[in-house]
């Protein structure tokens, strides 16, 4: 394991593949792979925050930017081949609209 700041990194896929039906595994690669690449940008961030070195902070933090980005095509992968996920995270969505809609009008309300 790999630790930073006390923290372990991940570092082996987190699912137990002989326990998967084999219609879930590429699903779960693709979960792992968001895992990964979340974990990858918490460390270039975290190391970005913490260098004294503007070079290196230029560098991490433009990394990281690139890691979002392989975030958006392994979900945007995962959203095609899982349709329930899909239709979960779109009602997400939707849940966190509804509140900041109530939150807006609660400042409103108190702001009055």
């Amino acid at each position: 394991m790999v630790y930073v700041g006390g923290d372990e990194m991940l570092s082996k896929i987190p699912i137990d593949i002989p326990k998967l039906r084999k219609e879930d595994l590429d699903k779960e690669i693709l979960r792992s792979a968001i895992i990964a690449e979340l974990d990858t940008i918490n460390l270039y961030e975290q190391m970005a925050a913490m260098t004294q070195n503007k070079r290196l902070r230029v560098l991490l933090l433009e990394i990281a930017r690139e890691e979002k980005t392989h975030v958006g095509e392994f979900q945007t992968l995962l959203l095609r081949e899982d349709k329930g996920q899909e239709k979960e995270l779109a009602e997400g969505r939707k849940e966190v609209d509804e509140l900041l809609k109530e939150g807006k009008r609660w400042k409103k309300e108190s702001d009055a």
